[in-house]
């Protein structure tokens, strides 16, 4: 079990909920995941893995994860909520979307947050999160 699986445990007891036995696989497929992933991919590759677990609770078991803070929300642009775990001391990471075939790719940059701390000193806010997500054409799609 990773630290990430750990911890979004202790979320879940310390907000009064049960990790029960379809939460524990969504927490333990979410830990192994480099990006975001839907609710129905969660569900996909579960099932793959021989799980009964409903696509109900996946729902379930990620919208409780965000609301005890262990996991994020992502929003492309694309209608498709995903979801990824909220590690702690790990680097923050925002997304670039292929507009032709849909792929989706974590990138770091650490020019990008220094340009975002310069603008929450220069405004004055205390930003508390930020998405950036940048869409265009990979170079499959660029290349075709």
């Amino acid at each position: 079990m990773g630290t990430w699986s750990v911890d979004a445990r202790s979320r879940l007891a310390a907000a009064g909920q049960r990790v029960g036995a379809a939460r524990a696989e969504v927490i333990d497929f979410l830990d192994g995941q480099g990006c975001c992933r839907g609710a129905q991919e969660i569900h996909d590759a579960l099932a793959a893995r021989g799980s009964r677990v409903g696509l109900a609770s996946v729902y379930r078991a990620v919208e409780s994860l965000v609301a005890c803070g262990a996991a994020l929300r992502v929003d492309v642009g694309d209608g498709i909520a995903r979801y990824e775990p909220a590690r702690t001391g790990h680097g923050h990471h925002h997304h670039l979307v292929c507009e032709g075939c849909g792929k989706l790719e974590p990138f770091h940059d650490a020019e990008l947050e220094r340009a975002i701390e310069a603008v929450e000193r220069g405004t004055g806010y205390a930003v508390a999160t930020h998405d950036v997500v940048l869409r265009g054409a990979c170079s499959d799609c660029r290349a075709a």
